[in-house]
């Protein structure tokens, strides 16, 4: 796969996630092990990587490395760095105390002493220096005391704990105390003992609500997989057991017959018409077909989990989340609509954690049962009747100053079924609530205002006062027309709850529409209005459809847009990386043009060899043609072809063609060099322009490119032969011939008296004597002189010949040379580049499917739209 090639044109800014609150919450799998280490451990010992990569692929969460006795920050540093690259992401790293070391190496968090920098610093800290990130870090906190461990959960905002229980006086109590306070997971430092009692006491801790140990590197050695295998089993099969029994009470609850509570439910819905139940149905099987091609589209989008969750929420019962200021009276609300005081309630936060109510008729031997389940949502099961209808989820404070317990409540809106605000009579939409209305309405949630602690108005014309001004900001903040709001006073309704003497058919604890008390009555109409909501054949019933199933649509929505987003601009790289190869491979005419200029002055000291000998050759040719030569010619005409080796001729040999052929090969052997290690070096050039524009993608076979490689290289050298069927032997017998047989047909056919007459013509000195000379000549003699100028021009001629025709076919063979090693480089980059065109037109291809994928989803995805929304009773 290509990476994106377009550093001139950045990609637009879009929102750096579709998570609600900007971030995704790190989820802690529980229970699991927190494994402790220090720089020791990991730089001293020679098979600590080993054993922490063993251990984080089997049992270990989180990897925690402390400072150490006397380690300095670049130790810690280095030992990070070698955890990090271990661990990867297969669990969390965490550092103590240094927020810095954990910054700089990329950590998942921080944990934090007593006394340490308080959590939304150290949390802040880590979010600015991982800017890309969409995981929120987690900041944990290291706790001695209950105490402690209640404050930091409370009001310091720590996304879990690491308690170490060797400084309390009385355990047993301390850790009862810490497990049903606290709400976030609990990993006790587990204490020294036998190892006959290392089973006993670890399952103890978890039997009493402990999410995990935190034991060190000895400590795991000292468990052994077979002892931590037990351990975890028998947790898994105790919580198991919980579950199925819960599971097998909730699906007789939703199968009962019993009246409209008890009617047997589609996706937490009763009485659904037939074309309803499709819808769901429909909506279902699209949204698996939307996550599908989502996760094709971009398989590194975290956000998917948003739909994943709201996919799976289709078929849970009602989900009513409680939101609102702390102090705002949620706790007693929620009391109210349960019967009983499950919750506490205080004028400080109370809530710190996502809360779930669920309904059990499992007997805990107490008022409730809270445990953390493995997925990290927090349980809370209760014998209140009105949990059999629907789950309650409890928020912390929307102006909480805890940046953590805020984003909590964020995350979860999208989930709900309905919104229920709690807002204090004595302190109307405040800014936190503004601002909270504002980030719900991008969720186009359903949002039903709850008035609480409405008895602190004088009458009724105060309170007629403050529900115009509320419902008046309200439409305008959530953009709507209608409001609903119920004025109640959940105190007062709890109270009358508790002290009325139910009639057993009223299984839900509602009082008596004939109560005169307006403020218990009020309590009633809105939980008359919360079971409207169940019923699918009412107008709420049906509104809760389309706020229900248009949920998960809407979130698949934006993730759809953001994924075509995503394709459009990787389809346009595609093309700039198909378009990018196929330009290196047609760049080799440019290779071509500039090896053909650059051919020009190899050519031309070639040819300019070719013609000094040339003109040496004729030199000499001039020279040795002269009648003045009589021993020349004497030993031609008298002694034939015994005159042996004339010094003409070992001249030609010695001094002129041989050097000048030894020069010719040195010049173009020279050349054909220049070729190979030109092809060569352009062929490096275009690998790696190839490896290092798309460095992902790893050649097929490396013995095949080896040979590719090779291929630059060879060449038929043409212009080398040439030169080396050359003879020079050949050449001077034949320069020796030709002088013989001019001189011979010039002469031979003269008498001695006659060739002495020709010779004395070409002595004598003036003209007088010239014709003097040719008087005493005969006739025959005066005409084979005069030809012999003719004769030698001709050998002058056939010289020049047969210097220009080895020029030409020197010049020839040069350029086809060339036109090898180009077309070697030409097809050396069409073989490299293969793969890569092969790779980026694959990658257009199937981006252009995942995007027609992505139109057709859409296009059911509006559909479907369009049928919720026209959903009536």
């Amino acid at each position: 796969m290509f990476p994106n090639q377009n550093p001139e044109n950045p990609q637009k800014s879009q929102p750096r996630t579709l998570f609600p609150g900007g971030y995704k919450r790190p989820e802690i799998k529980v229970p699991g092990l927190v494994l402790q280490l220090d720089p020791n451990d990991v730089l001293g010992r020679q098979d600590a990587l080993d054993l922490i990569d063993k251990a984080v692929a089997k049992w270990v969460r989180v990897v925690l490395l402390n400072g150490g006795e006397g380690s300095s920050g670049g130790r810690l540093y280095e030992a990070a760095c070698l955890l990090k690259a271990v661990v990867r992401d297969r669990a969390y790293l965490l550092i103590s105390e240094r927020v810095d070391v954990a910054a700089a190496v990329g950590a998942s968090g921080v944990v934090l002493s007593d006394q340490g920098l308080p959590a939304i610093v150290a949390r802040n800290t880590m979010i600015d220096s991982k800017s890309e990130s969409v995981i929120l870090p987690l900041v944990a906190r290291n706790v001695q005391t209950a105490n402690a461990a209640l404050n930091a959960s409370n009001s310091e905002g720590a996304d879990f704990l690491i308690y170490d229980i060797g400084g309390e006086k009385d355990v047993d109590v301390a850790v009862k105390s810490v497990f049903e306070n606290v709400k976030i997971p609990i990993f006790v430092v587990f204490p020294s003992c036998g190892e006959d009692t290392l089973f006993t006491e670890a399952s103890n801790l978890f039997k009493l609500g402990a999410s995990g140990l935190v034991i060190s590197l000895e400590g795991l050695g000292l468990f052994g997989d077979n002892v931590l295998r037990k351990l975890f089993n028998t947790v898994y099969v105790n919580k198991g057991t919980q579950y199925e029994v819960e599971s097998s009470i909730k699906l007789k609850l939703f199968n009962m017959g019993n009246g409209v509570y008890g009617e047997k439910r589609v996706a937490g819905f009763v009485k659904l018409e037939d074309r309803e139940k499709q819808i769901i149905e429909t909506e279902r099987t699209v949204l698996h077909e939307a996550i599908n091609v989502i996760q094709k589209a971009a398989p590194l989008m975290e956000e998917v989990s948003l739909l994943v969750d709201a996919v799976s929420q289709i078929d849970e019962p009602f989900l009513l989340v409680i939101v609102g200021e702390f102090n705002s009276g949620k706790s007693t609300v929620i009391n109210a609509l349960l019967g009983r005081r499950y919750l506490k309630e205080g004028v400080v936060p109370t809530t710190n954690e996502i809360t779930f109510l669920r309904y059990t008729e499992l007997d805990s031997g107490g008022e409730q049962r809270c445990e953390r389940h493995p997925d990290g949502q927090y349980m809370c099961y209760l014998p209140a009747p009105i949990l059999k209808e629907m789950i309650i989820v409890d928020t912390p404070g929307t102006n909480v100053i805890l940046q953590r317990q805020q984003r909590l409540t964020e995350e979860f809106v999208p989930r709900a079924d309905l919104v229920l605000f709690v807002i204090s009579a004595d302190r109307p939409l405040t800014q936190s609530e503004v601002a909270f209305l504002r980030y719900t309405q991008q969720w186009k949630k359903k949002v039903v205002f709850v008035l609480n602690k409405s008895d602190l108005y004088q009458n009724d014309q105060e309170l007629e006062e403050a529900i115009s001004f509320i419902k008046e900001n309200a439409r305008k903040f959530l953009n709507t027309e209608h409001v609903t709001l119920y004025p109640v006073s959940a105190r007062s309704a709890l109270e009358a709850k508790l002290s009325a003497s139910f009639d057993p058919k009223n299984e839900y604890g509602e009082l008596s529409v004939s109560d005169s008390h307006w403020k218990t009555r009020s309590f009633y109409e809105l939980e008359k209005f919360l079971y409207s909501f169940l019923d699918g054949s009412t107008s709420t019933g049906v509104e809760r459809i389309r706020l229900k199933l248009g949920t998960p649509i809407g979130i698949a929505e934006r993730l759809l847009s953001a994924c075509e987003t995503l394709v459009i601009e990787d389809c346009r790289y595609a093309k700039q990386d198909l378009a990018s190869v196929n330009d290196i491979v047609v760049s080799v005419k440019d290779y071509a043009v500039k090896m053909e200029s650059e051919s020009i002055s190899w050519r031309r000291k070639t040819l300019s060899l070719i013609d000094a000998t040339k003109s040496r050759v004729l030199d000499l040719i001039e020279a040795t043609l002269q009648l003045s030569n009589l021993d020349l010619v004497a030993s031609y005409i008298f002694k034939g072809e015994k005159s042996g080796i004339m010094p003409a001729t070992s001249r030609i040999q010695i001094d002129i063609i041989g050097p000048a052929l030894l020069d010719a090969k040195k010049l173009l052997g020279e050349y054909v060099g220049w070729l190979q290690s030109s092809n060569a070096h352009e062929g490096s050039l275009y690998k790696d322009s190839f490896e290092k524009r798309w460095p992902s993608y790893v050649y097929p076979n490396t013995q095949v490119q080896l040979e590719t490689y090779e291929s630059l290289k060879k060449l038929d050298r043409i212009s080398l032969r040439v030169i080396e069927n050359f003879s020079v032997s050949a050449a001077t017998k034949l320069f020796e011939q030709e002088i013989r047989e001019v001189f011979l047909g010039t002469f031979g056919g003269l008498g001695a008296a006659g060739l002495s007459a020709s010779l004395l013509t070409s002595l004598l000195p003036t003209t007088l004597e010239d014709l003097l000379a040719l008087g005493l000549c005969s006739a025959g003699g005066f005409l084979v002189i005069s030809n012999f100028p003719a004769r030698r021009q001709g050998m002058l001629d056939k010289a020049r010949r047969t210097a220009d025709a080895l020029a030409s076919e020197l010049e020839e063979a040069m350029q086809k040379d060339l036109l090898e090693a180009i077309n070697n480089v030409e097809s050396f980059v069409n073989t490299v580049s293969l793969p890569y065109q092969d790779a980026a037109q694959h990658r257009l291809d199937k981006l252009l499917e995942i995007h027609q994928e992505l139109s057709d989803v859409e296009k059911q995805m509006q559909r479907l739209n369009s049928e919720i929304q026209n959903l009536h009773v």
